[in-house]
């Protein structure tokens, strides 16, 4: 059984714990560092609870969060669109439906918010990652970047109808 959870502001370390757990155990997924996010202080860890609706996973038998995902509102993103970013997984609890909890929490928030689309960025050879988000209905739309901290890789873009979600 998996519980996801919205955190609030004054769970700020739940969130700090996480995250940097997420960022020491798979660098290559994300665009920010591990040695950046370790310096950040209580204040900026509760402005990021206050500007973007973060979620946790749980499980029955884990009192520490098992996964984690964020929903922003993108700059420069039509109006109906919400972004998710930061979705991460323990390796030990992947491939058992935490991943796709995460992403139905978060488009159940994106609908209640008014939002129409889900997109995000994923790199391109993060296999797993792509069929996760293939299988909830994301689909790629064409659009590329380099990766934030690795120009030699890319990130694709990928959008989801929330219609049926």
């Amino acid at each position: 059984m998996v519980r996801v959870e919205q955190l609030s502001e004054d769970e700020w370390e739940v969130l700090r714990d996480i995250r940097l757990r997420a960022l020491w155990q798979s660098p290559q997924a994300f665009g920010a560092s591990l040695a950046r996010d370790q310096r950040f202080q209580e204040s900026h860890w509760r402005m990021r609870l206050r500007s973007s609706h973060w979620f946790v996973a749980r499980t029955a038998s884990e009192a520490a969060p098992v996964g984690l995902v964020c929903m922003i509102t993108e700059p420069g993103s039509p109006v109906d669109d919400r972004h998710v970013v930061s979705l991460w997984v323990d390796p030990g609890y992947r491939s058992q439906g935490i991943g796709g909890a995460l992403l139905r929490r978060v488009a159940d928030e994106a609908v209640g918010t008014g939002a129409t689309t889900l997109s995000l960025w994923v790199v391109d050879d993060n296999d797993a990652a792509c069929a996760l988000y293939t299988g909830f209905g994301f689909v790629p739309t064409g659009a590329s970047q380099p990766h934030p901290r690795d120009p030699a890789r890319s990130e694709v873009r990928f959008e989801c109808a929330l219609q049926g979600h």
